[in-house]
């Protein structure tokens, strides 16, 4: 017999890669470059120079066993120092290499780090909007994905559904900042106030809440937003980090875990995810592409398209009426769509070929998220696309001025 609950997912595929895979039919029919395609986020500038050089060293000088070989199941020592050593620089704050465990990405990371931390039954609370594949990631480990709904005038957190929500069933909660779809960056000041009720809750109850702190586009930060740590204001986090984003090699599936050293079960949860490796198969990331990310560890691609890509958005946006929270990182915008319904207005918009996301995947129905991690020059093309599609659709623009 065939598990009934994946069989089940088949008839709930994602939404994104649906609309990804429309939009590269419609490109064989148009040409891609007419198909304004706001569907996948897949960074889309290269990674850096020094990542690229570190592969041909690897491949042409290091021993073979090394770049080719198993690595060890917590990952490779050398690398993990130096995952710790920039932390300890950026943030302040002091990981040694057994707070580090080396996964597939940021995906890897919440797969061990909720499992690690919860037991079939347990509740995760985490905040709309939201990435939709949390579902999967927590259901699917035994544990019950909780969503707080969204605070939309800023996208920050509802702070009184979320004490209501956080009940001694929770044993972790669930943050992606900056976030996606909405681009979002937490404040401190929501930061503080998180950690401070999580705190309280949990002497209340007796027993710790983790907080596992999904990071994928922690260096992709818009001027003059500041960048808090998530760690260095709770103790009980662990943060999940992906190179993906800051390096432009999402292909090469490889992030990591560092427990915040102030958790009194660090090394311990550590040595755990190695264990759970065994049970999920996730264990021994590509060790050429660990080494490669620690001879890089402190670079980045050239982010600062995504920004101006934003703001061309954000502004043409406006100027059509939307209702839009700006962004502060992340390559994503998440407006409000002219009518009730999002997956109406997305689909009204394919004959546009504008592809973009309706918001209902991602727990908060009457949003559209666009992932603007495309070529400058083709945002701009976009832009008349959009207007004639708001033209048509919606009689034009809602401003006045």
């Amino acid at each position: 017999m065939i598990a009934a609950q994946y069989k089940e997912m088949l008839n709930g595929k994602s939404v994104i890669r649906e609309l990804s895979e429309y939009a590269a039919a419609r490109g064989k029919e148009i040409g891609y470059e007419n198909v304004f395609d706001y569907s996948l986020g897949n960074p889309s500038v290269p990674a850096p120079e020094a990542f690229k050089d570190a592969m041909v060293r690897l491949l042409t000088e290091a021993d073979s066993m090394e770049v080719h070989g198993y690595s060890p199941s917590l990952g490779i020592v050398s690398v993990k120092e130096k995952v710790a050593a920039s932390l300890n620089r950026r943030f302040g704050m002091n990981y040694t290499q057994k707070h580090i465990f080396m996964t597939a990405g940021a995906a890897g990371a919440i797969a061990h780090a909720v499992r690690a931390v919860t037991v079939p039954g347990d509740e995760v609370l985490t905040f709309a909007p939201f990435f939709p594949e949390y579902n999967p990631y927590i259901n699917l480990s035994g544990a019950r994905l909780k969503v707080v709904p969204a605070d939309t005038e800023n996208f920050q957190v509802d702070f009184g559904c979320f004490s209501e929500m956080l009940t001694d069933q929770v044993a972790a909660v669930l943050i992606n900042t900056p976030n996606n779809p909405s681009g979002i960056v937490y404040t401190r000041e929501t930061l503080e106030k998180l950690a401070d009720i999580m705190r309280q809750k949990a002497e209340e109850y007796g027993h710790d809440i983790y907080l596992i702190s999904d990071e994928p586009y922690r260096e992709i930060l818009f001027k003059g937003v500041e960048e808090v740590y998530v760690s260095k204001l709770y103790a009980n986090t662990i943060s999940c980090y992906s190179y993906s984003k800051s390096l432009s090699v999402p292909g090469e599936r490889i992030g990591y875990i560092a427990v915040n050293p102030a958790c009194e079960d660090a090394e311990l949860i550590v040595n755990m995810c190695g264990q759970i490796s065994r049970g999920i198969g996730h264990n021994c990331p590509s060790s050429i592409i660990q080494l490669a990310a620690a001879e890089t560890v402190d670079e980045t691609s050239d982010l600062s398209v995504y920004e101006k890509n934003m703001n061309l958005l954000y502004d043409e946006l406006m100027k059509l009426g939307f209702t839009c929270v700006k962004p502060g990182g992340t390559f994503y915008i998440f407006p409000k769509a002219l009518e009730e319904d999002a997956k109406i207005f997305c689909e009204k918009a394919k004959k546009y070929d504008l592809i973009l996301v309706p918001g209902d995947t991602f727990g908060c129905p009457g949003y559209f998220r666009m992932a603007y991690c495309i070529d400058t020059e083709k945002v701009e093309r976009s832009l008349p696309a959009l207007r004639k599609f708001v033209e048509t659709e919606y009689g034009g623009s809602k401003r006045e001025d």
